[in-house]
């Protein structure tokens, strides 16, 4: 019999090794890292996330609310490599089940977040043999630094057909981001996107000056999205409101509701000001393996079960 896990080997190794890095890593600029739940009786109402039921509760989407639970308590820096589930998504780049690694910092902004991301897959890149280069789909990036930074509105001004305004009046902000934006990120150098208009951070602290923008960005290789970040939203009265704004937008998309996570509301007052990162490793093992689909770095697919 012909295993198809026989024929990506070397790329399961070679995700083995990242991982390692990615441990050794936060251990050494001082993060712990923890395990959170991964059934959850209330995900964070996200308009266009789907999370999987499980005998009455979810398969989170994210360990983002009981990580932010930890910070609350007394956690500084904390990190986590889990499994998490998300209903719908299956591609050359999706998985309806996928490993995160997601990670929080007291007292930081997306600012110190950006810079301790450029620090950890440069790392993790030397440690694993790739030096200051990643080769993909026939292209060459530089990871050496500093790396590219553009905000939301310059992307949209020098590549969209339709003004910012236009597409998020119209409902077309995700598809001329996904379709025309994306696939121009990153060919030469990693590039963070930033300053996302505000719509589009539902758990993500509004920039102080210009509350149009939410402090979020999104770190994009080679036209591949790896991460999304922010500095955190801790005002839980702001967050509740927000929390009720996306449960109405899904309810008039037709989508599931969900109940109220109180909890993590509840702590929320008593978070302290931090940015949180979560980054999909599957995607970042492609980057790091030259493979092509995702199915090509993960053990096994939906279908193989």
């Amino acid at each position: 019999m012909l295993f198809r896990q026989s024929a990506i080997r070397d790329n399961l190794r070679l995700r083995a090794a990242i991982l390692q890095a990615v441990r050794r890593f936060f251990v050494e600029t001082g993060f712990l890292e923890v395990e959170t739940p991964w059934r959850i009786p209330a995900p964070a109402p996200e308009t266009h996330i789907e999370a999987v039921p499980a005998d009455g509760w979810f398969i989170h989407t994210s360990p983002e609310l009981c990580m932010k639970r930890l910070l609350a308590a007394g956690y500084p820096r904390i990190f986590q490599i889990c499994r998490c589930a998300r209903d719908r998504e299956r591609g050359d780049r999706h998985l309806p089940e996928f490993t995160i690694l997601e990670w929080y910092a007291a007292g930081w902004t997306y600012r110190e977040m950006m810079s301790h991301c450029e620090a950890l897959i440069g790392f993790i890149a030397r440690t694993i043999g790739r030096g200051n280069r990643i080769d993909w789909m026939g292209n060459r990036v530089d990871l050496s630094l500093p790396w590219h930074r553009m905000t939301v509105r310059e992307a949209f001004d020098r590549y969209s057909p339709v003004p910012l305004e236009d597409a998020l009046a119209r409902d077309r902000f995700d598809e001329m981001v996904g379709c025309v934006i994306e696939p121009r990120l990153g060919l030469d150098k990693p590039l963070f996107l930033y300053d996302y208009p505000a719509r589009c951070g539902a758990l993500a602290r509004l920039k102080p000056g210009d509350p149009s923008v939410a402090e979020r960005f999104e770190l994009y290789i080679n036209g591949l999205e790896l991460c999304n970040a922010f500095t955190e939203l801790t005002d839980p009265v702001e967050q509740r409101q927000r929390f009720a704004a996306e449960a109405a937008r899904r309810s008039a998309d037709g989508r599931r509701p969900y109940p109220s996570p109180d909890r993590f509301l509840d702590a929320l007052a008593h978070m302290p000001p931090a940015a949180g990162n979560a980054l999909g490793l599957d995607r970042l093992v492609m980057l790091l393996t030259g493979a092509e689909r995702i199915d090509d770095v993960v053990a096994f697919t939906p279908e193989e079960l």
